[in-house]
């Protein structure tokens, strides 16, 4: 597994052209935390200026379409995405399988496409509160990984998953340590047999309500290779105290 730690600011549909301060606020922090590696995913609108406004951190996408192009209104293929700067998608988040009805077969689908086009990919998996209070959490998720990654080793060099636990997307709660622990390390089982020994440098990161008072301990819990953020990726004061936070990991 890598050692930087990854961590990811997912925008979400938040953003006009005014967060690109954040995004220049953000690219300074990285250049002096050079023991993390950073990226967010603005909404499609800024993909290209994000891309040109920020040289130093990953830059992607937070959804695409399965197919090359063609007759799709509204949709955004991974080849546009990449066009326009995006280095990364993330596919599978619980508000697109909420909202949009995604299932593993569409998210694997997606995953295909970007890695066809050269991007890396990010998928997410996780339970809802109903899954866990039935102690079916690991099956969840386990299920979820088998349906949704691409299969061939290669594909394991290009893909990282992210595990959010749904009932801790955006609601201020997080499970114990000890639960994140347990989960990350039945992903890393679960994927290494899919993947193999390649299993062992695919990054498995942790959302769900990370922040900068919290973002310490979490990520020094084995197998937490970094963090998919979300409401506290929008201003660079609360993301860059988790990117700190995620470099002094990155040191010990």
């Amino acid at each position: 597994m890598s050692e930087r730690p990854y961590i990811v600011g997912n925008w979400k549909m938040h953003g006009s052209r005014a967060m690109l301060s954040e995004a220049r606020a953000i690219d300074r922090a990285a250049e002096r935390l050079m023991k993390v590696e950073v990226a967010i995913a603005p909404p499609f609108t800024l993909i290209h200026a994000t891309r040109k406004e920020a040289a130093l951190i990953g830059v992607g996408a937070q959804d695409c379409h399965a197919a090359e192009g063609g007759a799709h209104t509204g949709d955004i293929s991974a080849a546009m995405l990449k066009d326009s700067g995006a280095g990364f998608v993330i596919v599978g988040h619980s508000e697109r399988r909420a909202d949009h009805g995604e299932t593993d077969a569409d998210v694997k689908a997606k995953a295909e496409a970007a890695l066809a086009v050269g991007l890396s990919v990010i998928v997410c998996v996780g339970e809802t509160e109903a899954e866990r209070d039935a102690g079916k959490a690991a099956e969840v998720v386990s299920k979820q990984l088998e349906g949704s990654l691409p299969e061939t080793e290669q594909a394991a060099e290009k893909v990282t998953v992210a595990y959010e636990p749904v009932w801790a997307i955006g609601t201020g709660r997080t499970p114990t340590l000890e639960d994140i622990g347990a989960m990350h390390q039945a992903i890393r089982l679960r994927l290494r047999g899919i993947y193999g020994e390649a299993a062992d440098g695919v990054r498995i990161l942790y959302g769900g309500s990370v922040k900068a008072d919290n973002a310490a301990e979490i990520l020094s819990i084995p197998e937490v290779g970094g963090a998919l953020v979300g409401g506290a990726s929008l201003t660079a004061e609360s993301f860059v105290g988790i990117m700190t936070a995620a470099a002094e990991r990155g040191e010990g």
